[in-house]
């Protein structure tokens, strides 16, 4: 009973974490694509270097999110999340005061490494709370991460109107507030007695991929989750590049659209997904949800205006129906006891696709611009989403009950 009063505020404290993540995430968006041209001298270079620190960074976070998350069960979770706080810290004053790419380079793999926290963050839900509200405290996590990204890129825009660098700044002084804030209040939440069996977790990344193979349903859409990875590290790589570089937008245009993004994808999750999969079933949402992001990348690769770029947000948002479909209709393939490793497996291959994926949409990008074509890379998007959509249709069709739903 001693312990329950200190539950509440290690509860807050993670939610915070998980905020303020999202938000630095958010934060540096609208601004890092500039400063890297500014340091780079070119358009060109910039682009191409944008790929190398988005690669570096999911790289970091395939490697170290299992690592993280043994040695969380070995020494306790309150030591791996202050320490990863500290390095995001670090990571954001790097940024700040980087004079080249390098240092720039140097920041991203820290950031990587530090966000990779995550799973310590999740451990850290499940060991405080009750089994009968995990659901509830899992989707509370949820909850804060979209607002994150809500907030993040529309305060980062504004302060990168003050100056490129100045969102770095104000990030590390909002993750030194919640390192202090951790520091001062949160408990362990892994007893000593309870770290035996921690020996036991894997320090490899490779290890929870295995999954994809055991079940037939899984092995028919991993091609499928790389394309439509590749298609979606497209968007994440060179959105800001190409409204700069053709709209000549600011960081706090760029702020506001993701801002605007991050609301219509929460409206379409929170509002559109039940009734929709109630009304056509699992196949036609996931069908409507592909669609919609190939016509996305249509739109996005002719967009030469502001109404033309909003309508590629309100399409895409609609992406957004194809995933929680898809998630949902791969839970019902495999045993309860299975779920975890099953979704663990699926996240690590979108780690893994976030490796390759920037470096391949920045060159895309780099080579239409010298060419007079800055859509190009959106091309080479919704190429990848209609073989994806393909290949996931092919799949569908050989399971029986994701048609339209019975009433």
């Amino acid at each position: 009973m001693g312990q329950m009063p200190r539950r509440p505020p290690a509860l807050l404290f993670i939610l915070l974490t998980a905020l303020i993540d999202v938000m630095g995430i958010g934060l540096i968006i609208p601004v890092l694509p500039g400063l890297v041209k500014e340091l780079a001298g070119s358009e060109a270079g910039g682009a191409r270097f944008i790929g190398v620190l988005t690669a570096a960074y999911a790289a970091m976070q395939f490697i170290f999110a299992p690592i993280l998350g043994t040695l969380s069960d070995r020494f306790g979770r309150r030591p791996v999340l202050l320490l990863s706080l500290a390095g995001m810290v670090l990571d954001y004053l790097l940024l700040f005061f980087s004079p080249n790419l390098w240092w720039l380079l140097v920041g991203r793999l820290i950031a990587g490494v530090t966000g990779a926290s995550l799973t310590v963050a999740n451990a850290y839900i499940a060991d405080v709370t009750a089994p009968e509200d995990r659901a509830k405290n899992f989707g509370r996590l949820g909850a804060t991460w979209g607002v994150g990204f809500i907030l993040g890129p529309m305060l980062g825009g504004w302060l990168g109107e003050h100056g490129l660098r100045a969102p770095f700044l104000f990030a590390a002084g909002l993750t030194a507030l919640n390192f202090l804030y951790g520091l001062l209040v949160l408990p362990e939440s892994l007893p000593p007695e309870k770290r035996g069996a921690a020996g036991g977790g894997t320090l490899n990344p490779f290890t929870p991929l295995r999954a994809l193979t055991e079940y037939p349903l899984l092995r028919g859409l991993t091609l499928t989750f790389v394309l439509l990875g590749l298609a979606g590290q497209v968007i994440v790589s060179t959105w800001v590049l190409y409204t700069e570089g053709v709209l000549r937008w600011s960081p706090l245009q760029n702020g506001i659209a993701f801002a605007v993004y991050g609301l219509l994808t929460a409206g379409v999750q929170a509002g559109l997904i039940s009734p929709f999969i109630a009304r056509f079933g699992e196949r036609r949402t996931i069908m409507t949800g592909l669609v919609a992001s190939t016509l996305e990348f249509v739109v996005l690769s002719v967009a030469r205006s502001a109404p033309v770029l909003y309508l590629s947000l309100v399409v895409g948002a609609l992406g957004g129906l194809a995933q929680p479909a898809m998630q949902g209709l791969i839970s019902r393939q495999v045993g309860e006891q299975e779920q975890g490793r099953v979704m663990g497996a699926i996240t690590s291959l979108n780690s893994l696709v976030g490796v390759f994926g920037p470096l391949l949409a920045t060159s895309v990008f780099a080579a239409g611009q010298g060419a007079g074509f800055p859509g190009a890379a959106f091309v080479l998007g919704a190429v990848l989403s209609i073989l994806g959509t393909v290949l996931i249709l092919s799949v569908l069709r050989g399971i029986p009950g994701t048609g339209r739903a019975m009433k």
